[in-house]
């Protein structure tokens, strides 16, 4: 099963125009994991940041969708300057 999902996301990470991707599922069941594992072996960082328990990056989201604001927030909450091509966002 591990290896099927890195698989599928893998082939997602190839695609010429892809979109953001969204990871659903009941609770531990290994989502993080398999995202964090994903970020290892597949891109050059990984960039995880909680949004449970993390009113300031909730609140990032209610002004407006604007995707510089928002890489600026993400990129001052987790300390790491990051970008597109070899980054993944968990």
């Amino acid at each position: 099963m591990e290896r099927l999902l890195l698989e599928q996301l893998q082939k997602w990470k190839n695609k010429k125009n892809r979109k953001p991707l969204i990871i659903r599922g009941a609770r531990q069941v290994g989502k993080t994991w398999l995202m964090k594992e994903f970020g290892r072996c597949c891109f050059e960082s990984t960039v995880y940041i909680n949004f449970d328990n993390n009113e300031h990056m909730k609140n990032v989201f209610e002004l407006d969708y604007d995707i510089r604001r928002i890489l600026s927030a993400l990129k001052i909450e987790s300390g790491k300057a990051f970008g597109a091509e070899n980054t993944l966002l968990n």
